[in-house]
Order: C-alpha cells, then structure tokens, then sequence
C-alpha cells in the first residue's frame, strides 16, 4: 500500500490534475496530501477560459450547483470602464468560472480517486528518498496519525515509486531538498485577498480588474492590480497581487486593500462590517522562476516549478495544465524498461513546457521587469488603450494567453507573431 508506480506530492490543482490523468492512463499512482479536504487557499478563485478548458478535459461537471459563470472582464483605470467578452476561440471556452478553493481542490482531488488514483489526506512530505546515484525512488512522510498508520507509532513514513511529482506550492519541499534553488533573477509577487459579503456584486457578469490602484499615503502606482471576482453565492473574492517595486518595495498589501476599497462605492458593501475571515495572502513564483523542471526521476508542476504567469497572475490553469503534461510524460515512461530510453522520456518534459511557455514567459518577465515592476498596469492602460476595441481585446488576449495556433484571426496572427520572433530560452539539466 505504500508503493505505487508514481507517486504525487500535493493534491491542487497540479497534483491533482496529474493524478487524475495518469490514473486515466491505467497509471498505479498515489497522491499524498498534507492537509484535509476541505481546506481554504489563498486565490482569486477566478477562472479564465484556459483554466475551464483543463477541468473538461477532466471530466468535471461545470453545470453543477457551485460554480459562477462569466462573460470576460471589466477593467478599470481611472475614470475609464471597459468590457472585454472572452473570445470565440476554437481551442477554448467562451466563458470563465468561479469556485471558492474551499472546495474547488476537494472536487478536482476527488475526480482523480474516481479515475483510480489512490489519495491519503494528512500526509505531510518532508523530504525525497534516493538511492546511491541521488536518483529519487519516493518520499518521506513526517512522523504523526497519517504517517505512524504506515510507518510505525510515531516514526516517519516511505513511500516508494520510481517517479515523483511535486505539485507542493510555492515552499518547493522536495525541489529544494534535491537542490533546485530558485533564480534569483525571477520576480516574486504577493497577493492578499478577502471574502466579503456584497449581495449586489456577487451575481456579475464580469470579473472586475482595477489597474489605478496606489501606495498608501503617496501617489505612485502599485505594481499590481485588484480585483472583484463574484462567487455566485452572495460573497465576492477581493484582492489585490502586486510585484515588489523597482525603487519603493514591496507595498503594506493590507494597507493598500483598505486604501482601495475606501473608493468604492458604499453600496458595493466592500467594508469590514461585511467582511469574512481575515485578510490571507501568499507568494506567487512567477515565470519559470525554478530549474531545472526535471531531475533524477523529480518532476515539479506548478508552483514548485514557479509556473505562475509574469502576465497576469494566472496559476490555476498553468498548474492543471503542467500536471497533465507530466502525467502523459510519466505514462510512457513507465512503458519502457528502467535505464536511458525511460530516462530520455522524462527529460522531455522540461522541453514540452518550455515549447509550450518558454517564449510567452520570456517576454511575460520582461514585460514584469521594465514595465509592471516599474509602475503597474495603468501606463499600458492609457486612454488610446481603453479607446480602442482592438487593442484592448489584443492585450486582453496577450495577458489571459488566449489565442489559437494555428491563427484564425489578425489578433492571433499578431500575438503568435509577437511570441514567435522571441528567442527561445535554453532548457536547463542536471
């Protein structure tokens, strides 16, 4: 019961995305998780058509009580107000999602028992175990209920495959302890959200984006954005992610939630008689911030990998997205015999995301360096930006990666263009 043909490390959406499609594959795979379901997580609970795109591809019942559809995005710079609709596209959905992470983890983690996948909550991983070559062959457990049930009273727990999947967040347990450091070079961001309860808000349409938003207490742009995303059941999910800026630092995000929600309407009621829970946040890695993505039987997805987008803050559908890649690449590894063709395979998977990423991202984080670290959204959303159809669903589509390939219109032609002329950047081994 503790060995499996492929073990998973962290049942969001990452590792439950992989688990779900290996166990699809006939895949034995075991899917480990530190907390219990259900459990909160900080996100936007926001989700873009890419996003909606992988839990079809799951097999998860979107029409079933819970979720909230939406139509595109509002976004909001100054006294400017737009409507951008997702696109028609033949890859995608044309439209969006919200579920509260409360339960949206639960759901996707319990689609992949349903394929066949085998998940133990309140399994806390500490750390890789490996053989004489440094090569990865499972994982420790930490000693304690969940781990004592299979390794003894009180001692820590094994468990063995010969390929791991680390999907366990932004600490990156397991990269780090095979020596994967993060670069130094990647930009961090933050972001801090709330619930509160709006009853006028919770039904939009629209996911609402505010790019004018300031430090508290003087008048340069936070390099950031906010956000009102309805959750359907008179709640909204409020927040804000930002960068740290190039000359001021990180900005007080509690500080600059209460600063913003300050200007909006009363009506609205986004104040703290209305608010539930406390204000959360995290780290987000950004842009390939983690290399390499494979090593020695090690395969990070998602934010143990730093997949967030350097556009947007996206790291839903970039997760669930990785986690089936790795999971189709693990599938035909463990077709071949043990040695290099297996081995060869896995090394592969690094060069899928990167052709999948590796430019889009390239030019994400230069973009987050020269400009949103600098000052934010609203130099990009200027009045020629936010008076002009096309380039608002242009920049629209560029932010949410939302085009088609083959190009199907000039938006697409323009921006698979743009992406295609930058250098591919290297894939980097161990």
């Amino acid at each position: 019961m503790d060995e499996a043909e492929v073990i998973v490390v962290g049942a969001g959406p990452a590792g439950s995305s992989a688990a779900y499609h290996l166990a699809a594959a006939g895949v034995d795979v075991l899917l480990l998780e530190k907390t219990r379901f259900p459990r909160e997580k900080v996100c936007g609970d926001g989700l873009t058509p890419r996003a909606v795109h992988q839990l079809i591809r799951m097999g998860i019942d979107i029409k079933a009580p819970g979720w909230m559809r939406s139509r595109g995005m509002r976004w909001v710079a100054g006294e400017h107000r737009v409507h951008i609709d997702w696109p028609g596209l033949g890859s995608y959905p044309d439209f969006g999602l919200s579920r509260s992470r409360h339960d949206f983890d639960d759901i996707l983690a319990r689609r992949a028992v349903a394929a066949g996948a085998r998940l133990r909550e309140g399994v806390k991983v500490t750390s890789p175990v490996t053989d004489r070559a440094g090569r990865v062959t499972g994982v420790t457990a930490g000693a304690g209920a969940a781990a004592g049930a299979a390794g003894g009273a009180g001692e820590p727990a094994v468990y063995r495959a010969p390929i791991v999947i680390a999907a366990d967040g932004a600490s990156a347990r397991l990269a780090l302890a095979m020596g994967l450091q993060r670069d130094p070079n990647r930009q961090i961001a933050t972001a801090a959200r709330r619930y509160y309860r709006s009853p006028e808000r919770s039904q939009d349409e629209y996911l609402e984006l505010w790019a004018d938003l300031r430090y508290p207490g003087n008048d340069h742009y936070l390099p950031g954005y906010g956000w009102i995303f309805p959750m359907g059941d008179g709640r909204v999910n409020v927040g804000l992610g930002a960068l740290p800026h190039r000359r001021y630092g990180n900005a007080d995000l509690r500080a600059a939630l209460d600063h913003w929600l300050a200007r909006t309407p009363q009506a609205w009621g986004l104040r703290e008689e209305n608010a539930e829970g406390p204000v959360r946040s995290a780290a987000l890695p950004l842009g390939f911030n983690r290399h390499p993505l494979y090593t020695s039987g090690l395969l990070l997805v998602g934010d143990s990998g730093g997949m967030i987008s350097p556009w947007n803050g996206e790291g839903i559908a970039q997760a669930m997205e990785a986690g089936e890649v790795a999971a189709e690449r693990a599938a035909l590894a463990l077709a071949l015999p043990e040695g290099p063709r297996r081995e060869h395979v896995l090394l592969n998977y690094p060069v899928e995301m990167n052709r999948r990423w590796g430019r889009y991202y390239r030019l994400g984080n230069a973009a987050a360096d020269l400009v949103f670290s600098r000052s934010g959204f609203q130099p990009v959303l200027n009045r020629y930006v936010m008076g002009s159809p096309f380039l608002l669903k242009t920049l629209a589509r560029l932010l949410s990666n939302l085009t088609d390939k083959p190009s199907r219109d000039v938006i697409d032609h323009l921006i698979n263009t743009v992406v295609r002329l930058v250098p591919a950047p290297s894939v980097r081994r161990r």
